[in-house]
């Protein structure tokens, strides 16, 4: 811990600017994301100035050297959006958000269709014509929170991710879709992203894995070194957010809520290099659990407010290293959840034969929801069964975020 302070020490104020952070080395922003309250009559306007907020960050970004990848919106619970209107009515409203959210460039979340289980259950078959129909919208369910795990909103999302499979394009109507887990609100991370409150607030999300790759490569093998040299490196970005994010507030009125340090890869940027850069050996070996501890530790040590997951992400399909270990069979959905012991990971992405029942994916829902009640910490399930493919052939995802890989028997 000596290591980690002296290393902090040495680091820039809050006034970081990009002559300290050289552009090469910087993470990718992922996310820049808002949390509105859309008022039906006037939601057009809502948007517009959300976005002005919005690029306002993107550019004190792109202006210290940060390539942004997103922004996004997200409002609240689905049912709250709709509240008054029959499905036949919600659903052209919807559209029209889908629609602008292609048209204006920006990603849009509407937010848990579920979070209790007593909630209304038309809410999920609205939910079910929206990703079938809707392109770009996200959503999710909670199925654990501080009251205990919500048994029938995991049975429904199970049977969500079977009508997807089978009803979506390809199946990829799911790759919009999670299941949530002690998550807390104001994530800026998809689809899992969510908020109850009156909004005009904003938060943000790097793509890490090449800083953690660099620290993790030079530290190899020595535990204590990764921590605290991860740690350093992590928090000049995370310091740099934190300047952005308080110059935008200050200027707009908004308030900036803080960072989601979660390292999160995406295609050539792999999070399973990272780790094994570190391990030397092939993600899934010996070695792979400790390295996703240091990775979630040293996030954990950034000295700024934190928000969401504050964890560790393996995307099966969207980091192309992992999808081709997962071909390799070097890791399978159970790894995955032991990894998430130490680190925010769940199932993200994971690619399965389209024969999967309701009753099976209810029950890999409830290992997550169990997993994560049981040691209070923010897991989430994204899982994309492939409909008419079974275990050996290659999935056919046409998504430029998505890696074929070779499916997995069932587990």
């Amino acid at each position: 811990m000596k290591r980690i302070a002296l290393a902090l020490l040495l680091l820039p104020s809050i006034g970081l600017t990009a002559e300290v952070v050289p552009a090469k080395s910087n993470p990718r922003v992922r996310a820049i994301t808002a949390f509105v309250r859309l008022d039906r009559s006037k939601f057009l306007q809502q948007i517009e100035d959300t976005l002005v907020v919005l690029r306002r960050a993107e550019s004190e970004f792109k202006a210290s050297g940060y390539e942004v990848q997103t922004v996004r919106i997200t409002t609240q619970p689905l049912a709250e959006l709709v509240s008054g209107l029959s499905e036949e009515q919600a659903l052209p409203f919807l559209k029209e958000l889908d629609d602008l959210s292609a048209k204006q460039n920006f990603n849009a979340n509407i937010g848990p269709a579920a979070m209790r289980d007593s909630d209304d259950p038309s809410t999920m078959h609205l939910l079910e014509r929206v990703l079938t129909t809707l392109p770009h919208l996200n959503a999710s369910t909670i199925v654990a929170d501080e009251s205990g795990i919500h048994w029938n909103s995991i049975r429904r999302s199970a049977e969500l991710v079977k009508y997807l499979a089978e009803h979506s394009a390809r199946g990829q109507g799911n790759f919009n879709f999670a299941i949530t887990a002690m998550l807390k609100p104001y994530t800026p991370f998809y689809p899992g992203s969510y908020h109850t409150g009156n909004g005009r607030q904003f938060a943000f999300g790097f793509e890490t894995a090449n800083v953690v790759r660099d620290v993790l490569a030079k530290d190899k093998g020595d535990v204590e070194s990764a921590i605290s040299d991860l740690t350093a490196a992590l928090t000049v970005h995370a310091r740099l957010a934190d300047s952005v994010g308080n110059k935008v507030g200050a200027a707009t009125g908004w308030t900036y809520l803080g960072l989601d340090p979660t390292a999160t890869a995406l295609g050539d940027v792999s999070i399973a290099g990272a780790i094994e850069a570190f391990t030397g050996a092939r993600f899934g070996s010996s070695g792979t659990l400790t390295a996703a501890r240091i990775v979630t530790t040293a996030e954990k040590g950034i000295p700024v407010r934190q928000v969401g997951y504050s964890g560790l992400m393996l995307p099966v399909l969207e980091d192309k290293l992992l999808a081709q270990r997962w071909a390799q069979s070097t890791y399978d959905v159970d790894s995955l959840l032991a990894y998430s012991s130490v680190c925010a990971t769940g199932l993200d992405t994971v690619p399965l034969p389209g024969d999967i029942s309701a009753e099976q994916i209810e029950r890999i829902f409830s290992d997550i929801a169990s997993l994560a009640f049981k040691w209070n910490k923010p897991l989430a399930g994204r899982i994309l069964p492939v409909k008419g493919k079974k275990a050996g052939d290659e999935t056919d995802f046409q998504d430029p975020y998505l890696f074929n890989t070779v499916l997995r028997p069932l587990p």
